[in-house]
């Protein structure tokens, strides 16, 4: 059977290397993002291995069926980037990692919390240019602080737990109730409720069409002023230019996104010697008091292993006409 894993990095091929050694897989890896325009480079392969900001559009599928493609295999929890409409419509199944590692994601969230609170990144630079004072670096504690959580699945639920280890108060809002979290205190409530009382916000929902900027000029109108917004999940839950206006009027005091709208156009390449074309990250980035970080939070150990493991898992299945443990269907 032989797989074309597409936008590939070297850690990509260590670790499917590493735990497909025993299969009899045959395996092309390509650097480049699996879209329309490069979907003739899977003429002769049987499946494709792809990842987050690959696009897989009702075009492109067309050219997978013609190519004889008969797997999508997503090395990643999300599958907004695929039509499955038109999947269903080719006979191309398509299946996922639902949950390769929650806590790499959840204790990543946490990461932005206390960076952007504490300032340790400033801190850093200071400290190494000889400058150890400490006007303008503080923080405060995140015992006793009201942490909301959109979305309570398994990655939600990770990160919940973590904060109610600090001592927070977590309140949670989703369309699934979580029972094991209800009995540790966490209190579901409204989406508007959770705006107006949370003083830490992180999204761990997924995108889809009841999601699509869910954080939008109305939303971010009822928050508490000078709250957190932590996103680990998907860029297009939070509207970018309305969170610059936000950030711009200080009604929101701290955002850390580890995702972007448009950042299949940024993240994953060193573009150090370019001229980065995205006025909208250029100025999120400008404030002192955003962070970014490029797609970061499944980078473990723990979670590329997962990644490998499962995927492989998935192929394996489909080429042994087994059940589809992590099918995606519509």
């Amino acid at each position: 059977m032989k797989i074309a894993f597409f936008s590939t990095k070297s850690y990509d091929k260590f670790y499917f290397e590493k735990y497909s050694s025993t299969s009899n897989y045959t395996f092309s890896y390509f650097e480049t993002a699996l879209n329309a325009d490069t979907a003739n480079l899977t003429i002769g392969y049987d499946a494709v291995c792809v990842f987050v900001n690959d696009k897989i559009d009702e075009k492109t599928i067309e050219i997978l069926s013609k190519n004889e493609v008969k797997l999508i295999a997503l090395r990643c929890a999300g599958f907004n980037n695929i039509d499955l409409k038109a999947t269903q419509a080719h006979g191309i199944k398509v299946v996922r990692v639902p949950a390769y590692s929650p806590q790499s994601v959840a204790e990543h969230a946490v990461a932005l919390i206390l960076t952007l609170n504490r300032k340790t990144h400033k801190v850093y630079n200071r400290v190494r240019e000889g400058n150890f004072s400490l006007e303008n670096m503080t923080g405060f504690n995140l015992f006793g602080k009201t942490v909301g959580v959109v979305g309570t699945g398994k990655i939600g639920e990770a990160f919940a737990n973590i904060m109610l280890g600090f001592g927070c108060k977590v309140i949670a809002f989703d369309i699934q109730k979580s029972e094991e979290l209800i009995a540790k205190g966490v209190e579901y409530q409204s989406f508007d409720y959770l705006l107006s009382n949370a003083d830490i916000i992180s999204l761990h929902c997924p995108l889809n069409e009841s999601t699509y900027h869910i954080f939008d000029e109305s939303a971010f109108a009822k928050l508490k002023t000078g709250v957190m917004l932590i996103n680990t999940s998907r860029g297009a839950l939070i509207k970018t230019e309305d969170v610059i206006k936000a950030l711009k009027n200080r009604k929101i005091g701290y955002l850390g996104i580890d995702v972007y709208e448009q950042e299949d156009k940024l993240f994953f390449k060193d573009l150090s010697e370019s001229i980065i074309q995205d006025d909208l990250i250029q100025r999120l980035v400008s404030f002192p008091n955003v962070l970014v970080t490029p797609h970061q939070g499944f980078f473990t150990e723990e979670a590329l292993t997962q990644i490998a493991v499962t995927t492989l898992k998935n192929i394996t299945e489909f080429h042994e006409n087994l059940s589809l443990t992590n099918e995606v269907r519509v």
